[in-house]
């Protein structure tokens, strides 16, 4: 009896232990991506100012690729009193570079699975401090661009951060670590653009209006880079991990092909392939992963254009526009979210999407600031739930050997989206209107909420 007890009681103990050491992980990846993301995100209120600034300065390499934009447009049929060049333009730039981040997470995830989480990620971040540096030292639109290129090469990171909450060991951790990536994000969105606007309106006369804030996004990737190594442990043991770089580039066809990255063709490589009904439903949360993001991404990214022109919105109300929705977001995804019990996901993602639907029926046609609010309210509440639960679902499946690459994919998979819905949201909204837009993107929702209909009970993998 008393053997029983003490068995009883330092399993209790080891499982406390376990547990607190899974909550200083999460709490650290938390705020090493929420720091991450805020720098990030100080640039996005003043990109359409710098695409200006090159083109007033009429820099050469930025007007010959505005001529590429006009020959574009005008092969894509837009009338010619509709044609948001700047936009388009900037659209464009932004797609290279998630299609950078499709390349360099499934990557970066691969060598992680062999070096190891923390000095990857360590290395990525130091891309992050050359990106904002060449940003901070830009004159011409040619290193801005680079610093772009950089940047994007390096953001591999994200993906990393998801891993590392992948090697938690419970499911309710893993559940828990991802909904606080989503309120890292959430925050990160919120703060980062008000921030960037701020630091821009403080400039003096002679400075270029955006040096502040891109040295406050390198002293953030500084202080990233300095709070990692100081304290995230490393969350993959040797024994645990792949037995060479080489074996994880074998795969990189599989990882750098769209097709096969659909398949998961990575993680069916070597004697720890997943079951077949395993594969098959990473494959049905793959492509529903894509899916909700392109029309997603897209229908975002037309937002503010919406707002604009029907309700003539300031850059002031663009951004209080964009802090509710991040707070919502945040509040959401901290109270409701993180509570979501483990194997409850799929529930409430299909819940989520089902919202969609008409909060983008309600943006689309709304004919008041009141209508257009109600929808924005559902339109926030999905946004908290979709992409921390789809992960915390994706990073059960695998070995621990494999996750790095199974986020990396998926995170792949959603720069992909990124990179495409964008470009086909705005065309669809330039041709046709932004109610057609908002209706017929809205009504594709209802695929992949059939997909996870599809899904399957998950096979017991170790």
């Amino acid at each position: 009896m008393a053997l029983g007890e003490r068995g009883s009681s330092s399993s209790s103990c080891s499982n406390g232990r376990q547990e607190q050491s899974h909550n200083r992980v999460i709490t650290i990846v938390f705020l090493a991506l929420f720091i991450d993301l805020l720098g990030f995100a100080l640039i996005l209120p003043l990109f359409p100012s710098i695409l200006d600034y090159y083109s007033q300065t009429e820099d050469g390499f930025y007007l010959s690729l505005q001529r590429g934009v006009d020959w574009f447009a005008g092969m894509a049929g837009i009338p010619p009193e509709r044609k948001y060049n700047s936009v388009l333009f900037g659209g464009l730039i932004g797609s290279i570079f998630s299609l950078l981040q499709f390349f360099s997470s499934p990557l970066t995830g691969a060598v992680s699975d062999h070096w190891g989480r923390r000095p990857v990620i360590l290395v990525t971040v130091m891309g992050l401090i050359a990106s904002y540096s060449l940003w901070a030292a830009s004159r011409t639109f040619g290193v801005f661009l680079l610093s772009r290129i950089v940047g994007g090469i390096s953001k591999g990171n994200v993906s990393l951060c998801t891993a590392i909450i992948a090697d938690l060991h419970s499911p309710k951790a893993r559940s828990k670590g991802m909904a606080m990536i989503g309120v890292a994000f959430s925050l990160g969105f919120t703060l980062g653009p008000m921030m960037g606007a701020y630091l821009a309106m403080q400039t003096e006369k002679g400075e270029v209006f955006y040096l502040r804030s891109a040295l406050s996004a390198l002293v953030f990737a500084v202080a990233d880079f300095i709070f990692i190594f100081l304290l995230l442990p490393e969350t993959l043991p040797k024994e645990k991990r792949v037995p060479s770089v080489t074996s994880g580039f074998q795969a990189a066809v599989d990882l750098l092909s769209p097709l096969a990255l659909f398949q998961f063709s990575a993680v069916t490589r070597g004697k720890e392939s997943p079951s077949e009904q395993n594969l098959q439903n990473l494959k049905i949360l793959g492509l529903a992963y894509f899916l909700y993001l392109f029309l997603f991404s897209g229908l975002e990214y037309t937002l503010s254009f919406l707002t604009h022109q029907r309700f003539h919105f300031s850059s002031m109300q663009q951004g209080k526009m964009f802090f509710f929705i991040g707070i919502t977001m945040a509040v959401i995804q901290g109270g409701y979210a993180r509570r979501i019990k483990p194997g409850n996901e799929i529930r409430a993602v299909k819940r989520a999407i089902v919202l969609l639907i008409p909060a983008f029926l309600l943006i689309g046609w709304a004919a008041n600031v009141t209508v257009l609010s109600a929808g924005l309210l559902l339109y926030s509440f999905a946004a908290a739930i979709v992409i921390p639960c789809l992960s915390a679902v994706v990073s059960g499946y695998g070995t621990a050997g494999q996750k790095g690459r199974v986020m990396g994919i998926l995170r792949s998979l959603g720069a992909l989206a990124r990179a495409l819905g964008p470009i086909l949201a705005a065309a669809v909204y330039w041709l046709a209107g932004a109610e057609i837009c908002f209706t017929v993107c809205g009504a594709f929702f209802l695929v992949p909420l059939a997909l996870l209909r599809s899904i399957k009970q998950q096979t017991k993998e170790e």
